[in-house]
């Protein structure tokens, strides 16, 4: 991309954009709908700085939309899920607690489960000096009638009060029938920041989210029960959007559900396009065969380059004043800025995101470096949990039958399973991938993205292929070793 003038800071730069027809972002990041990327902790994270975090459908219909209401019902601050013992749970409980999650405060409720009556708590101090395991929390805990609580509907700065008089360092939070509905942490004062740019729906206030469906007739009433969770978009997740299924689909949420948020695709040509737009779509998901774990264009020879996907889909779909993100592809800032520069309003990332803190999964050490599991939806392990339904369309019918059967007992993979390496919470990193991309567009001269597309709609803004020596000089090259460090 050329440059141009820079004639502002580098704090004018705006990157809100529009993630459909009537959803907005500060932040033009979305999390991709895969089991090793997004599921209700990064969802939560995403909307908080500002992007939007999209489900994945590996999950039963009852779980994917738990996981929805876990990000609706989300308070700054307030833990709405903590972990609860009994009574009747032991010192080691707590111990082995605190070696998998780092910490060693717990409420103690009559069932040992969020939502019961509370009972208790136990602190680090309440163990420090136990040395018999087997001793049960009863006999240790600091009992109900010693303990400082909040009453449900409490706001968080009330709540931080409370915590700052009473030294504390947890608060439960409670509603008139004394169970516990939250838990209020010292140690997370960091959420206390006010966090400007987050994703809320402008009547509830609550985080926006969003959810992943098939094209199969039982996902309506997938996508049924996440409306009932309160979902505010649903992507239709397939490998190839041009298809009869899926524009049935569309057409079905749009009558069925009116002011639920539709995203289609994937797609990379505008004749692809057209169909999901002509059935409703409001938002058009870009990319086909070119993400880091994805082997389609090499099994099935289908596919297109992303930067010319993204550039003709965008200009298309423009007018007819539908969005596009640019699925797929992104392994730095600088693509992200590209993708943007390019048409896209949105980036949806996978590998990027998978190995943070808020990525499902937990670490593990590989020849010393700290890695995460990370493996495409069309991998033969995620296929066999559920993604199958994302590359197998079959009507399973009459005459079909059979071939619907074989279909669904021999498995193409068109996707591999790998590691990424450690990149820590979604705090530190998501700030380091807006500001790379305010560089960018400062650089291009591009104070805003719809100034972006107006000068690469009308030619002010160039592009030039790179040869292969121009992309080597454009990297490191010609030391002996280095190291690199994102932030």
């Amino acid at each position: 991309m050329m440059p141009g003038h820079i004639g502002f800071g580098l704090g004018d730069v705006d990157i809100s954009t529009k993630l459909t027809k009537n959803i907005s972002l500060k932040v033009p990041f979305v999390s991709s709908p895969m089991d090793t990327v997004t599921e209700h902790k990064m969802a939560i994270s995403m909307a908080m700085q500002g992007g939007i975090g999209i489900i994945h459908s590996n999950f039963t219909v009852e779980d994917q939309a738990a996981e929805v209401r876990r990000v609706k019902r989300f308070k700054n601050g307030f833990i709405t899920d903590p972990i609860c013992l009994p009574p009747d749970g032991t010192v080691g409980d707590v111990l082995t607690l605190k070696a998998k999650h780092g910490y060693s405060g717990v409420p103690i409720t009559e069932d040992g489960k969020m939502g019961g009556k509370l009972v208790g708590i136990v602190s680090n101090r309440d163990i420090t000096f136990i040395d018999d395991p087997s001793i049960l929390l009863r006999e240790i805990m600091t009992p109900r009638d010693k303990l400082h609580v909040a009453k449900q509907g409490v706001e968080l700065q009330g709540a931080n009060d409370i915590l700052k008089e009473t030294k504390k360092g947890k608060l439960p939070v409670v509603n008139d029938n004394d169970e516990l509905v939250a838990l209020i942490a010292r140690t997370d004062l960091l959420k206390n920041l006010e966090f400007e740019n987050a994703s809320k729906d402008k009547v509830t206030k609550q985080l926006i989210v969003g959810a992943a469906i098939g094209t199969r007739p039982e996902d309506r009433t997938r996508a049924a029960a996440l409306v009932e969770a309160g979902v505010d978009v649903v992507v239709v997740d397939s490998s190839q959007g041009d298809s009869v299924y899926q524009i049935d689909i569309v057409k079905h949420l749009k009558a069925t559900h009116p002011k639920l948020q539709v995203i289609a695709g994937n797609v990379v040509t505008p004749s692809q396009a057209i169909h999901l737009i002509q059935a409703g779509a409001d938002g058009l998901r870009v990319g086909m065969g070119i993400g880091s774990i994805c082997t389609t264009q090499e099994v099935c020879a289908v596919g297109r380059a992303q930067a010319s996907a993204v550039f003709h889909v965008a200009k298309f779909a423009r007018r007819h004043g539908v969005p596009i993100l640019a699925d797929g592809g992104i392994k730095s800032t600088g693509h992200i800025t590209k993708a943007l520069s390019l048409g896209a309003s949105c980036v949806m990332m996978g590998s990027m995101l998978a190995g943070t803190d808020d990525a499902p999964g937990e670490y593990f050490y590989q020849d010393g470096v700290r890695l995460k599991r990370y493996r495409g939806m069309g991998s033969i392990e995620a296929m066999s949990k559920g993604s199958e339904k994302r590359y197998v369309w079959e009507d399973g019918g009459g005459s079909s039958a059979a071939a619907a059967s074989q279909a669904h007992s021999i498995k193409v993979a068109q996707g591999v399973s790998g590691a990424v390496q450690d990149k820590g919470t979604l705090l530190r990193y998501i700030p380091y991938l807006v500001q790379g991309v305010r560089h960018g567009m400062q650089d291009a001269g591009l104070r805003s993205l719809d100034e972006a597309w107006e000068k690469l709609y009308s030619d002010k803004l160039r592009f030039e292929v790179r040869s292969p020596a121009a992309q080597k000089e454009g990297g490191v090259h010609g030391l002996h070793s280095y190291q690199k460090r994102l932030f």
